[in-house]
């Protein structure tokens, strides 16, 4: 164990810009990881209900009764 803890204090504790870098770097992909799983949660919850599922319905009869006009 010895030899990781060296590893990780020589790769990335020493230096303060390496810890920041690698600090912000890590709260970027759990931000985007975070963001990811909710909407995929939302979405299935959802599902059926939101307007990117339902909006074929309402095109398709804009389309249809804009036809008529012709």
């Amino acid at each position: 164990m010895s030899s990781f803890t060296s590893f990780l204090y020589n790769s990335i504790f020493r230096r303060n810009t390496t810890m920041l870098a690698t600090v912000f770097a890590g709260a970027f992909a759990m931000q985007l990881a975070f963001d990811t799983g909710s909407d995929r949660v939302w979405d299935s919850i959802n599902r059926g209900r939101q307007w990117k599922d339902i909006k074929y319905k309402y095109i398709q009869k804009a389309e249809d009764d804009g036809d008529d006009d012709e």
